[in-house]
This record gives C-alpha cells, structure tokens and sequence, in this order.
C-alpha cells in the first residue's frame, strides 16, 4: 500500500494522500528548512476512533456542542501537516512548504518554535492504545519519501510531540513503539544523522 509514495519538495504534496485543506497553516519564515518531523497521536473524543472529528477540528469545522469533552477545546484552531488513520489512510491538511500549527510552544536541541521547520504528523491514536500495525508500515513509507524530498530531515530527526513539549504533552505516547519505526527506517538509505538513532 505504500509502494507509491511520493513527496513534491516544491508544492509540498505527497501522493496518494486525500488533500483536506486547514486553514490553520501560515507561511514558514524566510530561510527556515524543514528539518524536523514531529509525531503526535490524537483521537477524538479521546479514545474513540473513526468518524470525521478530527478533520473536522483541523479544518474548523468541529461542532463543539456534540461531546463533552469538545467543550474543553472549544475554539482551538490547530493543524497537521499529515494525519494518518487507523488503517493507514493518508490525509493532508497543510503543503509542507508551510507552516501548521501542530508543536506550540516548543524546543527541539535548543531551537524554539518548532513549528517553523518542521513537519507535523498525526497518529490517529491515544498515549496507552497500541497503534495498528498499517500505521506503523505507512509512517516508515511516509517518512522514508520525507527524507528524499527534504535532506535536513533524517531518522535522528524524528521527535515525539512530548519530548518537544515536555510537561506539557505526552503524546504519541508509551504505546508508540519507536523501536518497530526505526526497523521500518532501516531499509532506507541512512540520511546525515542516521548513523546512531535514537531509542527510547
């Protein structure tokens, strides 16, 4: 399912994604490189999977009204570059050219302001829910295409949202395998800081 994968490093698409326009997104300041990517997990309502919510979120279309919990992110306008679904499905909501609004306040080896360079991916999922397998193998695809397009980024350039965001987010949470990523990566050419991954 992942075979053709590709990234156009001058619109910022990847094929085959379904394109879901935000318009949380801004333009990245001048002279910012992509060089990072930043993996998130989010369900919503928390926990529960499927359904439109999410686009709807990102998209600012979610009917705060319909659940509970949608009252305690009331307004919010956030974004993801990329979200991808349980069973694998692609969406893309901001061209990494641009800025999306997914990291916040952020650090990442003493640069703030992560969103500036670099790319947002959702994990449809929750901190203590194993992700499904499919995911795992179109992240690897996914970030395999990233590193061709974008050569700043390599798999020592793969961050959780909770270690840019420590104290404050805990996502994609103890049930991400970062282990089972990385022996996806492994198939692929080491890009410029490949040669001693991270392990958590």
């Amino acid at each position: 399912m992942c075979a053709a994968i590709c990234v156009d490093s001058e619109t910022g698409l990847i094929e085959p994604a379904r394109q879901c326009p935000s318009p949380n997104q801004d333009q990245r300041p001048d002279g910012s490189a992509v060089e990072l990517i930043v993996l998130h997990g989010i369900s919503l309502p928390p926990g529960e999977f499927g359904g439109s919510h999410i686009e709807q979120l990102f998209t600012n279309c979610l009917d705060w009204d319909c659940h509970p919990y949608f009252d305690t992110i009331r307004g919010l306008e956030v974004s993801a570059h990329l979200l991808i679904r349980r069973d694998a499905e692609l969406i893309q909501f901001v061209p990494f050219t641009r800025r999306a609004w997914h990291a916040g306040a952020s650090r990442f080896r003493g640069r703030t302001g992560c969103n500036d360079f670099a790319i947002g991916i959702e994990l449809e999922g929750s901190d203590d829910i194993p992700y499904d397998d499919r995911q795992y193998v179109m992240l690897a695809a996914v970030a395999r295409a990233l590193f061709s397009a974008y050569p700043g980024i390599s798999a020592r350039r793969i961050a959780a949202h909770s270690d840019i965001a420590p104290g404050r987010k805990t996502d994609p949470g103890p049930a991400f395998d970062w282990l089972r990523l990385y022996d996806g990566l492994s198939v692929a050419a080491p890009g410029p800081d490949a040669a001693t991954p991270n392990t958590r």
